[in-house]
């Protein structure tokens, strides 16, 4: 089986607050994206790994870790993985820049 990588736009840079997640669907998932006050874009699922679940576009973001609005859990942006002392991992895409114009990889 061939994986096939689409790339979606999802909006321009100006959509995108500083600290401010926010959800987009792109392809059948739902993304939580968010740009940190370096201006970096990041795109995860929006679905917290902690065993209940839950969104996690309300996280508060800073520097490049996201804060689990439900559970604080502390979640790398760039790899998607959880800090200690909690475990686990969220799914994350790359995003592109091209020309303002913003594009998730799934």
């Amino acid at each position: 089986m061939e994986l096939t990588i689409q790339d979606y736009a999802i909006g321009t840079v100006q959509d995108f607050l500083l600290q401010i997640g926010r959800v987009v669907v792109a392809g059948n998932k739902e993304l939580a994206v968010f740009r940190t006050s370096e201006g970096t874009l990041y795109a995860v699922e929006n679905r917290s790994p902690h065993p209940k679940g839950g969104p996690l576009a309300e996280g508060i973001v800073s520097g490049y870790y996201l804060y689990d609005p439900l559970y604080d859990w502390k979640i790398d942006l760039r790899s998607g993985e959880v800090q200690a002392p909690d475990h686990g991992q969220v799914k994350t895409f790359p995003v592109k820049v091209e020309n303002g114009s913003v594009k998730v990889s799934l």
